[in-house]
């Protein structure tokens, strides 16, 4: 399947891999069968997923926020952006544990918003690093020493309107490859630009149907990301997600269909639109 394939959500067929989505004539193997299983078996998602570690990095600041703390312990609609990650991963029928990536100094802060929720999922605090990369690489380590861990799903802690069935949704596909990313199709025209003589100069238009815009969670088998990140310190590589990692050594990463609303909450901006779309979820009672 081409990781750039657009899926219309049509489901054309049953096969051994699963469902197929038709698009323009073309069909196209599906990472999403999971999920519609149920209409056609009656088995339920939660029974055929399993159990899931979720690693959130949390280590960032809050410079772009306009904010002296880091972004996550700031409020939103009454709660830490923090939190709505935890309580959304929480209720997932699949994950069974979460390890936050953070700086030690911020431990009292997380601590105080895990003793004010209700979580039955069990929550460790990692150390995390200078960079998101070198804070997953962390965690995956941590995971790989345990020498128990299967696969993981990595989710950033800013993206905190992401729903329970999108963590499920997931952890399904993941049982099926060894490397998966949350992604939506691409709706603005995409320019490819560099320093030209009088100031920023178009290079190209990539072809908009193979684009995806990335999201979290990603997921990977744990035992080969924690091999991707070893050779990117040894290679010197950085970069912005994992799957990048296996990209470098040629590894396939899948798409699962994300969420619109999933948003990275990086400026002021985004936790206003935030808010709006929590509210809209909640109804006028909060």
């Amino acid at each position: 399947m081409s990781c750039c394939a657009r899926f219309d959500g049509r489901l054309s067929d049953l096969s051994d891999t699963g469902l197929k989505i038709k698009r323009g004539g073309q069909v196209w193997p599906s990472l999403l069968w999971l999920v519609d299983l149920k209409q056609y078996t009656g088995i339920r998602l939660n029974a055929l997923l399993d159990p899931m570690h979720l690693l959130i990095p949390a280590a960032g600041s809050g410079k772009r926020m306009g904010a002296a703390v880091n972004k996550l312990l700031l409020p939103l609609l009454g709660q830490p952006i923090l939190a709505w990650t935890l309580q959304a991963a929480d209720q997932a029928s699949s994950i069974e544990w979460i390890g936050i990536l953070s700086q030690p100094g911020d431990w009292p802060a997380i601590e105080q918003i895990l003793a004010a929720m209700d979580l039955s999922t069990p929550v460790q605090l990692l150390q995390g690093g200078a960079t998101r990369q070198e804070s997953v690489y962390r965690g995956v380590e941590y995971l790989y020493n345990l020498g128990t861990v299967e696969r993981v799903l990595i989710h950033d802690g800013a993206r905190c309107l992401a729903t329970p069935k999108l963590f499920d949704r997931c952890s399904a596909a993941l049982q099926q490859v060894d490397g998966l990313i949350a992604g939506i199709p691409v709706k603005d025209t995409i320019k490819v630009a560099e320093a030209g003589p009088k100031g920023i100069q178009i290079q190209s238009t990539p072809e908009r149907s193979r684009l995806w815009a990335a999201q979290t969670p990603q997921g990977f088998r744990l035992s080969m990301l924690w091999q991707a990140h070893r050779e990117a310190l040894a290679q010197g590589w950085q970069v912005t997600d994992d799957a990048a990692l296996f990209e470098k050594l040629g590894w396939p990463v899948y798409i699962v269909e994300g969420e619109e609303s999933n948003l990275k909450l990086t400026t002021p901006l985004d936790v206003l639109l935030a808010a709006q779309i929590l509210q809209q979820r909640l109804g006028p009672a909060r």
